[in-house]
């Protein structure tokens, strides 16, 4: 079975929220110039925010990749890339998802 996964984009979770915040609406029957916030009609209808989801379900994975003991991915955690790296980057997506997993 082949997983893909990709990083996903500060645009790319807004467009998801706008998109969510319009079903949500539509569901309720209530309309933007009723001025209701986002967070009542999330809590109405009993759902979570789309961009906790993503990060529940990005942390769900990764600890599925910890767990496993003979994986790709894992192997590819432990190569070191040369070069500069970004500053909001974490050292390793191991230390960044236990750090994350801890705080939940």
């Amino acid at each position: 079975m082949e997983v893909k996964t990709w990083p996903v984009r500060k645009e790319n979770v807004v467009a998801l929220q706008r998109a969510e915040m319009r079903m949500v609406r539509w569901i309720c029957g209530i309309k933007l110039k009723d001025r209701f916030r986002s967070k009542e009609l999330r809590e109405r209808l009993g759902i979570d925010d789309i961009a906790l989801v993503l990060q529940k379900n990005r942390l769900h994975w990764c600890g599925h990749v910890l767990q496993k003991e003979d994986d790709c991915v894992k192997k590819c955690m432990e190569y070191e890339v040369e070069g500069p790296r970004p500053r909001e980057r974490p050292k390793g997506l191991e230390r960044g998802c236990q750090r994350a997993l801890s705080s939940m």
